[in-house]
């Protein structure tokens, strides 16, 4: 009798948690005799499977950590570096990433954040003195790739500042020009800029300069015309590069903001990098004082010293501006549903965030050995010029295939995909086109120069 009322119960609640409108729905879309049928065949294993697939939709998924340091190359920074790479994360995530897509559509720089970099305390960073914090080559590039993941503008402005104008000046100036621009400069209380590249003069740098110098009893008189020179058009100082007429030699020049004969008009109308301010520099009998010639730059040796202390920069900017796509991409195609589920979950989808994980690696990897050659003196032409290769050829790829993966959306700049695209362009010309720096690899490696 006991065991019958208990069956009854049973029964009575099952029947009150029977939603029969619901039922009623089901019944004209399936069979619910054969549905019954079904689960009764199935054993306690398959029942409990079932349940488990059912109430998977009620829980939340929980998604990995976006990580493009895929091999964990961070871990081989010491403590002290570690922070420092996180402090200028932070900082660009801060102050950068909220600004940087208006100040880019509006080709316009945004100076207030100047003083904010002077508290990173992170410029001139590989030098030694002058207030400068002597850190390795290896935390330079992490820090170019730091400020590339944000933009690639940004990471200009500093390479130009800390590593092009500051360079030319601790490689090739006196003592006495050390001391009066370097300490201003590492505080951003002075900006400056680094003019070698012409209207009609760019790869061809070595040999065939027009802005020219001759000597006289004022100091030196330049003529001639500067192109693409960023920070030009609001300098304090511009190096100018030009050809000695006295001896065919290229010399250095530090030219002061406001020099008679020396004019900036800003660069219009580009479709990458266009936060940074580009200018056209002509200088018209500009006298620059013989104290102003940088004191140790007596070939374009010299210059290219400077230049290949910063190529690597660039291409840690490369990674940079490609980490910044890759990473703006899976985070948006986690998010974005089609067909009622994140396309993220698409084979194709994952494909080419795979094809751009596995490029990203391989550039940081590269990166990554090429400082620490240059941090133990090792560091050759041939080095920084296949890095810069590589890393801009395989950045063109990911921030292709991150619009790609955002479908219409990878053109809008609130997603951030549009601003690399654009100015990956830009890394992939400047500081030594593809072809160039591809020469310089195949003369080391055949013994054969092809330079024309």
């Amino acid at each position: 009798m006991a065991g019958t009322l208990e069956k009854i119960r049973q029964a009575y609640r099952l029947f009150k948690s029977i939603d029969f409108d619901q039922l009623n729905k089901l019944s004209k879309k399936v069979d619910l005799q054969k549905v019954m049928e079904g689960f009764s065949k199935l054993d306690d294993k398959q029942l409990k499977g079932l349940m488990k697939m059912m109430e998977g939709g009620k829980k939340e998924k929980v998604l990995p950590e976006i990580n493009a340091d895929f091999y964990e190359l961070h871990l081989r920074l010491s403590e002290e570096d570690r922070a420092l790479q996180l402090k200028v994360r932070e900082f660009m995530e801060r102050e950068i990433a909220p600004i940087v897509n208006n100040y880019w559509l509006h080709d316009e720089f945004p100076h207030e954040v100047i003083p904010k970099f002077a508290e990173l305390n992170v410029c001139g960073l590989t030098y030694q003195g002058y207030g400068c914090p002597g850190k390795s080559f290896l935390m330079e590039g992490i820090i170019a790739m730091e400020m590339g993941r944000v933009d690639a503008s940004i990471a200009t402005f500093f390479g130009v500042q800390s590593g092009l104008a500051m360079g030319s000046i601790y490689l090739c100036g006196s003592e006495e020009q050390k001391q009066e621009w370097l300490p201003g400069m590492q505080q951003f209380k002075t900006i400056g800029a680094f003019g070698l590249t012409e209207p009609e003069v760019g790869s061809g740098a070595a040999g065939g300069l027009t802005v020219t110098a001759q000597r006289t009893a004022d100091g030196w008189v330049l003529n001639g015309q500067k192109k693409w020179i960023g920070n030009a058009p609001f300098a304090d100082v511009t190096v100018i590069w030009a050809k000695d007429l006295g001896d065919g030699e290229v010399k250095g020049f530090l030219v002061r903001k406001g020099t008679p004969g020396f004019n900036v008009d800003k660069i219009k109308g580009k479709m990458a990098l266009r936060i940074v301010q580009n200018g056209l520099i002509t200088l018209d009998n500009c006298v620059v004082e013989e104290k102003d010639r940088l004191q140790n730059a007596n070939s374009f040796k010299d210059t290219a010293r400077v230049l290949q202390m910063t190529r690597a920069g660039v291409a840690w900017m490369a990674v940079g501006c490609a980490r910044g796509a890759y990473e703006n991409a899976l985070a948006y195609t986690r998010k974005r549903k089609q067909f009622g589920r994140p396309i993220a979950s698409f084979q194709l989808i994952q494909n080419h965030l795979v094809e751009m994980l596995s490029n990203l690696t391989a550039m940081q990897s590269l990166v990554f050995r090429l400082s620490e050659l240059q941090d133990q003196g090792l560091l050759k032409d041939e080095h920084a010029s296949l890095a810069k290769v590589f890393c801009s050829l395989r950045t063109r790829d990911i921030v292709s295939r991150a619009r790609e993966v955002m479908g219409g959306n990878g053109i809008l700049l609130e997603h951030n995909v549009a601003r690399f695209v654009a100015d990956a362009e830009a890394i992939y010309s400047y500081e030594g086109t593809k072809e160039i720096n591809s020469l310089i690899v195949g003369r080391a490696i055949t013994g054969f120069s092809a330079f024309v």
